[in-house]
């Protein structure tokens, strides 16, 4: 059996997750935060609506040390079938459906990464910055670099579908041993 998830009220903002979602118990979900189904938060993750909102879609991937936070009364908005990559860093900002931020990438204040937008690893989305939609971006900071095809689309559509897996497998198997 699995620990119990890493979720916390604060005050009177309580979290709120779909069916089929997991948390790892070592993972942080504080707040007003909503997130969808089959959303899987992996260990380390701070999702963290103390005093803005976060509101994650449906079958999205959070995956280790990944930190969501929002501006005081202000919002954070990930659609659908978002993966965000291990140590991601996503701040009070937009990210449409299927967009895939690279490990290590920052997403700052206001920007917004449209749908089926990159966010290249170690990427840095200043704030107020536009990834249009079907765009790989990349470097320090961000800048286009080419168009997403077909081939990544259906690469990555497989991709996508082992986290909400995982999220529905875990409750199940997942077991701590303490070793002595």
């Amino acid at each position: 059996m699995c620990e119990p998830m890493g979720i916390y009220r604060f005050e009177d903002r309580v979290p709120h997750t779909g069916e089929g979602t997991f948390v790892f118990d070592t993972a942080a979900v504080v707040g007003d935060v909503s997130l969808g189904c089959d959303v899987y938060v992996g260990p380390g993750a701070v999702v963290r609506g103390d005093y803005g909102t976060i509101i994650v879609g449906d079958r999205t991937s959070i995956e280790e040390n990944v930190v969501i936070h929002a501006r005081p009364g202000e919002r954070t908005i990930i659609g659908n079938d978002v993966t965000l990559g291990h140590g991601c860093v996503i701040h009070n900002c937009t990210i449409e459906d299927l967009a895939v931020i690279g490990m290590g990438s920052v997403v700052s204040d206001y920007a917004v990464v449209g749908k089926w937008g990159v966010v290249a690893e170690g990427a840095v989305v200043r704030a107020k910055s536009v990834v249009e939609p079907g765009t790989v971006v990349a470097g320090v900071p961000a800048r286009p670099v080419k168009k997403v095809d077909d081939e990544f689309m259906s690469t990555w559509t497989g991709f996508k579908a082992i986290y909400p897996d995982l999220a529905r497998r875990y409750p199940g198997s997942l077991e701590r041993i303490d070793r002595h």
